[in-house]
């Protein structure tokens, strides 16, 4: 397209609607002030419209589809916090379960809508980066033409520039030594003043446009370390339920360091234990009910060797940590905080085989419920066989046994037990509480003998590489902030014309503050002060009568 050249000489690119250089309307417009708030730039978005390119960057140059978009952000953000997020259920659950139990068909909804993992979804991650492109667009498609309209600006305005202005006055003025007191003022309030053939233009603030493009960087840097936390390696964020004497590969890791919990300690104040000035809280609340200390002694092992699948891997201990609340295990980048515990977690059962009639015991085995063996052999011709093992039992739709998880908060067995009587075995069913023989009355039966209990503790496995990102994207957020809210862009022209002198000044905002900058400028000189033209529009309309800029 053609270039558009203006009668000052200065060649505009096509779309401009006031020149860069001497302010003259290229376009006829039956507004009476000029919109200043591109500087009659050419913007792509309002030039070009013809190829899927245009009407892409059109799109997202609209302000309009960046407020939508961040409002249907906000929006789902909000929605993903009603219920807990997959990640922070009990690791013994369900969650389509889980959901629908605790909170209803809402929840039942809720997780079928794929709101239980909203923050990691792919379309929430389309949204950031919708958001995203919607910043980078809509900042090039003003920023550049803007800077290039600031930059070329010229010092003498065409006539009708300056008289489109919201304040202006004309003042015919026989002398000429008012502008030295002018300059000098203009200067003493930080003015930049420039000077051409008896012309002045004088600014200040000008990098306060530039707020709210600093705003957008912020963003994009903050959107940016945001989607960074799903690329691997970036962002860990995972719980770790370890048992008592357990060694555990640590999530997140890659398979590099393992943790042993060597011991959990959960302590209460205790009258008579604790310090004497906590007496009066303890006898309020009870001595034992308040917690004090929630203790891991854990071990940190680093893999050694490569990773043979199947062969246990080769551990090196490499630190030995007491990690208690608000006091994490840090190694490598890596933080384990404690963050959750249940006490007395059913570790090992014991029974009895035994005969139900004579109540002769002929052994007795020890299951590991977290593994079991499938069969144990009592000596002198006894056996048990371990054919079905539910460690949260419970009786599903068709009346089937089931299991809830493979934590053992409920286990129930079914065993087969044989003996030099019984060359074929006995089943029988054991829960506890209950005990069930599917194919008659048995002659041998599996007696509860004891049970053993560990501690189990949660923690939290943190790794954040893009915390410095966001904290940059922040910071430089409320820079831009900053930059925009407090500081204005002012200008003020001078410009003489067949003894007339013709005075227009211009603010991206405050126009208060500059009426009140502009008399104090003008005091004493004889200079009219600026009518402010879109309240005398208002006045007009109104049906009032306006005061005029001319004297």
């Amino acid at each position: 397209m053609e270039q558009v050249k203006c009668e000052c000489g200065h060649v505009n690119p096509y779309g401009t609607v006031l020149c860069e250089s001497c302010g003259k309307p290229l376009e006829h417009t039956a507004k009476p002030l000029l919109d200043m708030r591109y500087e009659g730039s050419a913007r792509r978005s309002q030039t070009y419209n013809k190829t899927i390119v245009d009407k892409i960057w059109n799109f997202f140059s609209s302000v309009k589809v960046g407020v939508w978009l961040i409002v249907i952000t906000l929006v789902a953000s909000a929605i993903g916090t009603i219920f807990p997020q997959k990640m922070y259920l009990p690791p013994n659950v369900t969650p389509s379960e889980y959901y629908e139990d605790r909170y209803g068909w809402a929840g039942k909804l809720y997780y079928e809508l794929g709101f239980d993992n909203l923050y990691g979804s792919w379309w929430y991650i389309l949204l950031l980066a919708s958001i995203g492109v919607s910043l980078v667009i809509c900042s090039l498609d003003r920023v550049v033409p803007l800077y290039r309209a600031l930059k070329k600006q010229g010092v003498t305005r065409h006539e009708s520039f300056l008289r489109r202005q919201r304040l202006f006055s004309a003042t015919r003025m026989e002398d000429e030594s008012f502008l030295e007191t002018i300059k000098q003022r203009l200067a003493k309030r930080h003015y930049h003043v420039r000077e051409e053939n008896g012309n002045i233009l004088a600014e200040k603030g000008r990098f306060s446009r530039w707020g709210p493009y600093v705003n957008h960087i912020g963003l994009i840097i903050f959107l940016i370390g945001a989607m960074l936390r799903f690329v691997p390696g970036m962002y860990v964020d995972e719980v770790l339920w370890i048992r008592e004497g357990e060694t555990k590969e640590i999530p997140g890791t890659n398979g590099r360091y393992f943790l042993k919990n060597e011991k959990f300690i959960f302590e209460t104040y205790e009258k008579g234990k604790s310090n004497p000035v906590f007496n009066e809280a303890i006898d309020r609340v009870g001595s034992g009910m308040v917690a004090k200390t929630y203790q891991t002694t854990a071990v940190l092992y680093k893999r050694v060797g490569p990773t043979v699948p199947g062969e246990e891997p080769k551990l090196k201990k490499v630190k030995e940590y007491h990690i208690r609340v608000n006091d994490p295990l840090k190694y490598d980048h890596y933080a384990l905080y404690q963050v959750d515990f249940k006490m007395n977690e059913l570790n090992k059962m014991s029974f009895e085989l035994i005969d139900k009639q004579t109540e002769t015991v002929f052994g007795n085995l020890s299951i590991d419920l977290n593994n079991p063996k499938p069969s144990y052999d009592l000596g002198k011709g006894y056996r048990v066989e371990l054919l079905s093992y539910f460690p949260d039992f419970y009786f599903d739709n068709d009346g089937n046994p089931a299991t809830k998880s493979r934590v053992p908060n409920n286990p129930a067995f079914v065993f087969k037990m044989y003996a030099p009587d019984k060359p074929k075995g006995e089943i029988s069913f054991v829960a506890i509480r209950q005990t069930i023989e599917p194919f008659g009355d048995n002659k041998y039966k599996m007696a509860f003998a004891d049970v053993e209990t560990r501690n189990v503790s949660a923690l939290t496995v943190r790794r954040d590489f893009t915390l410095w990102i966001l904290g940059v994207g922040g910071a430089i957020f409320m820079i831009g902030v900053i930059q925009g809210m407090y500081w204005n862009h002012r200008r003020i022209w001078l410009k003489i014309v067949n003894g007339e002198v013709l005075l227009a000044a211009h603010t991206n905002k405050n126009w208060f503050g500059l009426k009140n900058e502009v008399r104090a400028i003008i005091e004493g000189t004889g200079l009219m002060m600026p009518i402010d033209q879109a309240e005398e529009e208002k006045k007009e309309a109104q049906g009032g009568k306006g005061n005029g800029a001319t004297k």
